[in-house]
């Protein structure tokens, strides 16, 4: 392992320094292997690790290029390592990071936001509140916080929030919100978050959004 971290280092090195760009092709195995003076297998190992996690782009029969690097692409990664830790400790912990982020998000998005989003985000307010299915219910709501990441204009803060987002352990909210009858209080949180945003008011609209998020986190916490 330790001579494979050592590959990826040095692949990981070149796309840095700008030797290779996003969409070049590698060097053949051979040359590269010799170039950087690991053996092919190292080598290879790494190219394996490094297009797991979507750095590299191996093309059966035409060669191993370096990918677009775009944040969609390398944090959809996360998402598969999020799908393996779904317990109840993994989703706190989440939820934790969600709390962080999501604030901090919604300031940047009170800034920049434009009327369109606010009324589309005023629309799915509307939706949830009318809304009787619990996947519908998730669906609005993920929109919702989507629509907020996108507005505060930062492509790895909207990929990472979404990332994080777990439609799984989002049903499983919103089941235990329906059930409760406390889907008018959550909806009633997102209008406050909406109402901040379209005041242009990026700290009250941290304070409702660090609400909202602690809210959902408490509610899980007291179900354990």
């Amino acid at each position: 392992m330790a001579v494979t971290d050592d590959a990826i280092l040095r692949v990981k090195e070149m796309i840095v320094s700008g030797e290779l760009k996003p969409g070049d092709r590698l060097p053949r195995e051979a040359d590269l292997a010799e170039r950087l003076g690991l053996s092919r297998n190292s080598l290879r190992e790494a190219v394996k690790a490094l297009s797991l996690v979507r750095v590299l782009d191996v093309r059966q029969g035409d060669g191993t290029y370096v990918s677009s690097l775009r944040a969609d692409e390398l944090l959809g990664a996360l998402s598969f390592v999020l799908d393996l830790h779904r317990g109840e400790e993994s989703v706190l912990e989440v939820l934790e990071v969600r709390r962080v982020l999501e604030p901090a998000c919604a300031a940047i998005a009170a800034v920049r936001i434009e009327e369109k989003d606010i009324a589309a985000l005023r629309e799915l307010c509307e939706e949830t509140e009318q809304s009787d299915s619990v996947e519908r219910l998730v669906e609005l709501d993920l929109e919702f916080h989507r629509r907020i990441a996108q507005s505060a204009g930062n492509a790895y803060l909207a990929q990472l929030l979404d990332t994080l987002a777990g439609p799984t352990v989002r049903a499983r909210i919103w089941r235990g919100i329906a059930q409760g009858g406390a889907v008018d209080r959550t909806v009633a949180e997102h209008r406050a978050i909406v109402d901040a945003l379209a005041a242009h008011e990026p700290e009250l609209a941290r304070s409702w959004s660090t609400v909202h998020v602690a809210g959902v986190e408490q509610w899980l916490r007291n179900l354990g």
